[in-house]
């Protein structure tokens, strides 16, 4: 399956970038990592990373996740990523990104939580 992305503005200061297909080492996990970092350098500082859409994660996409979570703390910000499911919400349980960024399991319930300033889980 081809890897996308789409960003999209669901509130004036939440941005959604949906992320489709496999995020694991490679050339394509580097764009996405420079998608994000270009969202936050831009001014974006509410994000939500909606993977309903990812079929697999590796290590590597893992940890570029935790980076730039990592990175939008630094800049004042928060992310949240929703719609994890299968073999991805498996590997986040595993690692317990959770207690990085918080999972919520659609775009919706993120979009309210990020709007409440809730901080989840």
């Amino acid at each position: 399956m081809i890897t996308e992305t789409n960003t999209r503005r669901v509130e004036p200061d939440i941005t959604v970038l949906t992320i489709t297909g496999r995020l694991s080492l490679g050339n394509i996990l580097m764009g996405v990592e420079n998608a994000i970092k270009r969202l936050i350098e831009g001014g974006v500082r509410k994000l939500i990373l909606d993977v309903a859409g990812l079929d697999f994660i590796d290590s590597a996409g893992i940890g570029m996740l935790v980076s730039c979570a990592g990175q939008m703390e630094h800049e004042g910000g928060k992310v949240r990523i929703a719609g994890a499911r299968g073999r991805v919400k498996q590997s986040f349980d595993t690692v317990h990104i959770h207690r990085i960024t918080p999972i919520d399991p659609d775009v919706e319930t993120a979009c309210r939580e990020m709007g409440s300033g809730g901080s989840g889980e």
